[in-house]
């Protein structure tokens, strides 16, 4: 089996070469996409009984490929808007090991014909305060994780971070003196600043107490940060669990 057949090559190539090198994509669209072989490449190495090591380009079949988005959305649970996001970076993968191999053409172009999921379109709202209150009272603020996942959800609420935002907060972000704010690092590595509410501040700081600058503020059980994953999955857990009092929050969510 020649290099140009083996797929590990090419991923390498892609994530390393076409991504940073070439393209200078943002490292959250970066991670975005390593996300993506994280989940399709194990997928795939299962599905035909190949090492991943040993998976040729061919092993990406169209079928393949499609039965990962199946399994995204299905066993994984994940939005037709999210199995678009993966289904773009297994087009752009495919693409950039088409137009360097000519061989692999008509693959190629097979799987580029895999469609993306139209998506309804939705306004994006906001929470009323018994919606919020609902929400809020739910994390055990008696327990450390209670505490933590209480300011969480506050902090969410009152910057409008995303997961990933404020799984990546470092101590050293943090302004919790007089005129509290944060800086956060968002979409393209720029840092906007945001003010923070007294209750917001009030339940951060015991949680960077003993931190250093460089220590994540939303740590989880074991001390590192949490992943914009699990940050989804709390948020998730506690609208869940809050929409039993108030049953807007189960259309919200």
């Amino acid at each position: 089996m020649s290099d140009r057949n083996l797929l590990s090559p090419w991923v390498r190539r892609f994530l390393l070469e076409h991504l940073v090198a070439e393209r200078n994509f943002a490292r959250n669209t970066q991670r975005s996409y390593r996300d993506t072989l994280a989940l399709l490449l194990p997928f795939v190495s299962g599905r035909s009984g190949t090492a991943i090591d040993r998976l040729c380009v061919d092993h990406l079949s169209a079928a393949a490929v499609r039965a990962f988005l199946e399994h995204v959305e299905r066993e994984r649970r994940c939005s037709v808007a999210t199995r678009n996001q993966r289904l773009g970076a297994i087009h752009s993968l495919v693409r950039f090991i088409g137009t360097r191999a000519p061989e692999h053409l008509a693959w190629c172009t097979e799987i580029r014909s895999i469609p993306f999921k139209k998506t309804a379109k939705t306004i994006i709202g906001y929470l009323e305060k018994p919606e919020l209150d609902a929400l809020l009272q739910q994390p055990d603020r008696r327990t450390t994780l209670g505490a933590r996942d209480h300011a969480l959800l506050l902090f969410l609420y009152n910057t409008g971070a995303r997961a990933d935002e404020a799984a990546r907060l470092l101590a050293g972000n943090l302004q919790l003196g007089t005129s509290a704010s944060v800086r956060i690092l968002g979409k393209g590595d720029k840092w906007r600043v945001c003010p923070l509410w007294p209750a917001t501040a009030a339940v951060l700081r015991p949680l960077v107490t003993d931190a250093g600058p460089c220590d994540p503020v939303f740590r989880g059980r074991t001390g590192g940060p949490l992943t914009r994953f699990g940050v989804h999955r709390l948020v998730a857990a506690y609208g869940k669990a809050a929409s039993v009092r108030v049953s807007t929050l189960a259309t919200n969510g």
